[in-house]
């Protein structure tokens, strides 16, 4: 069993959302997520100095396809499954007391578009200042808030079909 998964602190009813909330999770990655997942090593937080949170997120440039930025640092997101919370064992890890050990979860899936579920946390997931009730697709520009940390959704923009369309025409 994934480490970031495990509900055995939990106590009842909690435990049983939980693990509900885990199967969701589980089934939302399918085949395509699931091979890629294993072969991609794990992204690891990777601080960048100051970020401007309110900035325009389309001109940020990102080595890696889609992350949470806050106002101090930018959480890259890998393909698959990555866990936010207080424990140790999380893609994502915040200190915040009020922060449950198990928070949230957000599925990067391989071909594109990212989910973003609640995992039974006993504060919440807001997404847009709306409290996360089921799964939902995130956009760039998103805001998550996770008790006090709120954090911007960001998606790196694709290259540009007509860079593709200018070196084929100058051949």
């Amino acid at each position: 069993m994934d480490p970031r998964l495990q509900s055995v602190h939990l106590t009842y009813p909690r435990r049983q959302e939980f693990r509900q909330a885990r199967e969701d999770v589980l089934h939302a990655r399918g085949n395509e997520t699931l091979q890629l997942e294993g072969e991609m090593p794990a992204a690891r937080i990777e601080e960048r100095g100051p970020v401007d949170s309110q900035a325009n997120t389309a001109s940020i440039e990102l080595p890696f396809r889609y992350a949470l930025m806050d106002g101090d640092e930018v959480f890259p997101l890998k393909v698959g499954l990555n866990t936010v919370g207080r424990a140790s064992e999380n893609d994502v890890i915040l200190k915040e007391n009020y922060v449950s050990r198990r928070h949230c979860a957000i599925v990067v899936h391989a071909s594109s578009g990212c989910e973003i579920f609640d995992m039974a946390s006993r504060n919440g997931t807001f997404l847009n200042d709306r409290t996360l009730k089921a799964p939902h697709t995130l956009r760039s520009g998103d805001r998550v808030r996770i008790c006090d940390r709120t954090f911007t959704f960001v998606e790196r923009a694709a290259p540009s079909d007509s860079f593709v369309n200018d070196t084929q025409h100058a051949n």
